[in-house]
């Protein structure tokens, strides 16, 4: 065993992921509840999204990357 503790995964915000998309907060939810993306509930409730989920549906959609990430 190499004893290497795999690092979590970042998990991003709804409107962190908007901002990502150039989409309003409410499109990343929807497409949530469609199944383009798996939300992760917090202990609040809140959303909560895999980053490496979430650039993957950019690569894949060819969407522009924002400038505020």
């Amino acid at each position: 065993m190499s004893g290497r503790v795999p690092s979590p995964a970042r998990l991003m915000t709804p409107a962190e992921v908007a901002a990502l998309f150039r989409v309003d907060p409410k499109t990343v939810t929807r497409w949530a509840k469609a199944g383009k993306l798996t939300a992760i509930r917090t202990l609040g409730g809140h959303r909560r999204y895999d980053e490496s989920e979430v650039r993957a549906l950019r690569d894949q959609t060819g969407a522009r990357p924002s400038a505020y990430l």
